[in-house]
């Protein structure tokens, strides 16, 4: 073929392998932006209906999207350029579907990054499959396990530290709601979120005290809940900063004050959204 063609070839290619990925950026907005509010109650309600997914796949797919961008982004040569500039052989081969990645999705970058390298090497240059990267996943474990002390009810807080993923909750509490091998599932004031250990620090708080965080945060009419009604990123800057600052609340009670104002937000707020959804 000549160069031209090799050229042409190579971008279709690209364009193949983003396809599934594309997809998972596309639920991603949908459902931060609410845009299924006129039609569905709920994002899970929205995919099923529009696109026949059932309840977990469009978050699978979110997912892999995630880890899809960060194999992009963490190639040498970088493939996100114009003119998509390829890694040293062995390294531009990427994911062609989410089954792929699903292995390494609760790794943190650089581990997904070495884990596909090596399924690629073992897959003799050539995309692994799922069960290729999997088989990678737990060799890795089984050299470098770490004990993961947490529990599940424990308060942490949030060190943002460099994961770019993680912008703007760095000092945030977290309450550990699944322990993994090599993160924690945890909840927040704004939803819940797979964190690598290296980015999770104890409060240290007493049995008890971890009762009340979870009773401040879950209980009907509690924190977190109360935040998420009013909250959107439609809102003017100063009122979703105030609501940022009251979802990052560690103790397990609001102030007075604390209290009249998210009162008042929610009292001019929420009626609002009702009227959009």
């Amino acid at each position: 073929m000549t160069e031209e063609e090799q050229r042409d070839r190579l971008h279709l290619e690209r364009h193949v392998e983003k396809a599934v990925f594309e997809a998972g950026k596309a639920l991603m907005e949908l459902r931060d932006r609410r845009l299924y509010r006129s039609t569905h109650s709920t994002f899970e309600e929205y995919c099923k209906d529009r696109f026949g997914f059932q309840r977990r796949h469009p978050y699978r797919l979110i997912e892999a999207s995630a880890v899809f961008d960060n194999l992009m982004k963490m190639c040498p040569n970088g493939t996100q350029t114009e003119n998509e500039q390829m890694c040293p052989i062995g390294t531009q081969i990427l994911p062609t579907s989410e089954r792929q990645v699903r292995p390494i999705i609760k790794l943190e970058p650089e581990q997904q990054w070495e884990v596909w390298q090596r399924a690629v090497q073992e897959a003799g240059g050539k995309v692994p499959s799922a069960k290729v990267v999997g088989d990678v996943v737990q060799k890795i474990m089984e050299r470098t396990q770490v004990p993961n002390t947490y529990q599940i009810g424990e308060v942490c807080q949030i060190l943002a530290k460099d994961n770019p993923e993680l912008r703007g909750k760095g000092g945030c509490w977290a309450i550990v709601s699944a322990v993994n091998d090599f993160s924690c599932s945890v909840r927040m004031w704004d939803g819940e979120y797979t964190i690598g250990l290296k980015h999770l620090k104890s409060f240290n708080y007493l049995p008890q005290e971890c009762k009340q965080m979870q009773s401040l945060s879950d209980a009907c009419g509690g924190l977190r809940l109360r935040i998420s009604r009013v909250y959107s990123n439609s809102l003017e800057e100063t009122v979703k900063s105030l609501l940022q600052l009251l979802g990052k609340v560690n103790r397990p009670y609001l102030t007075a004050v604390e209290e009249k104002l998210l009162s008042v937000l929610e009292s001019e707020y929420e009626k609002d959204n009702s009227l959009n959804d």
